[in-house]
C-alpha cells in the first residue's frame, strides 16, 4: 500500500475519459474549444471573473505566477519550508530572472502577519536591498496545515497595505477546501489573493495544472503569464488534453469529491494513532513519530512512506483511498503501541 505521495496515484477515470473525448483534431496550443472554456468554468467556481491558463507542472504554475508579481530585483516573502524554497531547484529565481526568496519560520509551515510585518520592517528603502514585492503561501502547507479564511485575509490585508502581490500555491487546494467546507472564493480573491496555482495532478489528474488570476490586473497578468509559459517551454501544441483534464476535474465537482476521499482516509489513520501525530491532520498528509524499528516493521508488512527526519515519517493519502481502504495500515499503526 503506497503512502509516499499523492503524485504517485493512478489517473481518475473521468479524467482519462476526458482525455479520450478530446482526442480529435482541433486548434493548436490554447486555441481549442476546451481551453476556451477554462475562464468561464473557473469564473463560475470562484464566483468572480477569472483568467485561467493550463501549465504542465505545479512548479511552472508557481513560478510563472511569481514572475508576473515580482520583478528580478524584488523579494518574495515565503515560509522557509515552502515548496518554492525546498523543492523547486531554484526555479523561482530562474523564472523571475533573479528575484530573492525571503524566507521566514513558522509553526506548521504557516506564515503569520506578525512575522511578515516584522521582516518588512527590516528592509530599507534604498537601492542596496531588494524590496519585497510579493507574498507566497502554500494551501495546504508542507505539513498538511490549512490556512483559514481569516488567516488568508489577514495576510491579504498586509499585502495590500504594502503594495505586494499575493500568490497561493494550491497543490492541495482541494484538500484545504474539503477540510474547511468554505467556498473557494473565501480563501482566494475575497481574502486578497491575486494568483492561485490550482492543483490537479495530486488530486487525480494525469498532467497539467491550472494557473488562475483574480482582480483588476487579472487580464494583464494572464497576458504576461502566457508569454512566460511560451518562453519557458510550457506551451503545449495540443493543449486541449490538459484543458480537458482540468475541466473534468472542476465541472462536476470531481476535484472536491476526490479531496474529501483523501482527507477521510487521512483522518482514519490519524484516529488510529493520535498520540503519534506531530502536526494536526487537516488535509491528506500525516506526520508521525515513528522509530526506525517501527518504520522497518511497517515496511516489512507492505506499507511504504517517506522517513521525515530522525524518528519521524510522512504518510500521504490520495483520492483513490478512503477510510475502509486504509484500515490495514490503521490497524498496523495501532498495533505498534504497547
Amino acid at each position: 500500500m503506497h503512502f509516499f505521495s499523492d503524485n504517485t496515484t493512478p489517473v481518475c477515470p473521468p479524467v482519462m475519459a476526458a482525455i479520450a473525448a478530446a482526442d480529435h483534431a482541433d486548434h493548436g496550443y490554447d486555441g481549442d474549444a476546451w481551453s476556451a472554456r477554462l475562464d468561464g468554468a473557473f469564473s463560475t467556481l470562484f464566483e468572480t471573473e477569472v483568467r485561467a491558463l493550463w501549465v504542465a507542472t505545479g512548479t511552472a504554475a508557481n513560478c510563472i505566477a511569481l514572475a508576473t508579481l515580482c520583478p528580478p530585483y524584488g523579494g518574495i516573502l515565503t515560509h522557509e519550508e515552502a515548496h518554492i524554497v525546498a523543492d523547486e531547484c531554484g526555479a523561482p529565481g530562474f523564472f523571475t530572472h533573479g528575484a530573492t526568496l525571503m524566507t521566514l519560520p513558522g509553526d506548521g509551515a504557516k506564515l503569520t502577519p506578525d512575522m511578515v510585518a516584522g521582516r518588512l520592517a527590516t528592509i530599507r528603502g534604498d537601492v542596496h536591498q531588494s524590496p519585497a514585492r510579493a507574498i507566497s503561501i502554500t494551501q495546504a502547507t508542507e505539513y498538511g496545515r490549512v490556512y483559514t479564511p481569516a488567516e488568508v485575509a489577514a495576510l491579504g490585508d498586509l499585502a495590500r497595505a504594502h503594495g505586494l502581490g499575493f500568490h497561493m500555491d494550491g497543490a492541495r487546494f482541494a484538500n484545504a477546501i474539503a477540510h474547511l467546507g468554505c467556498a473557494p472564493a473565501d480563501i482566494t480573491w475575497r481574502a486578497g489573493v491575486d494568483a492561485l496555482s490550482f492543483g490537479c495532478v495530486k488530486n487525480g489528474g494525469m498532467v497539467g495544472e491550472a494557473l488562475l488570476f483574480f482582480g483588476p490586473q487579472a487580464d494583464a497578468r494572464a497576458t504576461e503569464a502566457k508569454r512566460w509559459r511560451k518562453r519557458s517551454g510550457h506551451l503545449f501544441s495540443k493543449g486541449r488534453y490538459l484543458a480537458a483534464q482540468i475541466l473534468a476535474m472542476i465541472e462536476d465537482d470531481l476535484w472536491l469529491a476526490n479531496a474529501r476521499a483523501a482527507n477521510a482516509a487521512a483522518q482514519a489513520l490519524a484516529q488510529s494513532v493520535p498520540t503519534r501525530l506531530l502536526h494536526p491532520v487537516e488535509a491528506n498528509e500525516l506526520f508521525l513519530r515513528l522509530s526506525a524499528r517501527e518504520a522497518a516493521q511497517l515496511r516489512a508488512a507492505g506499507f511504504d512512506f517517506y522517513d521525515w527526519g530522525e524518528g519521524a515519517a510522512r504518510l500521504v493519502t490520495n483520492w483513490a483511498q478512503d477510510a475502509a481502504s486504509v484500515a490495514p495500515l490503521a490497524a498496523a499503526l495501532k498495533a505498534l503501541d504497547p
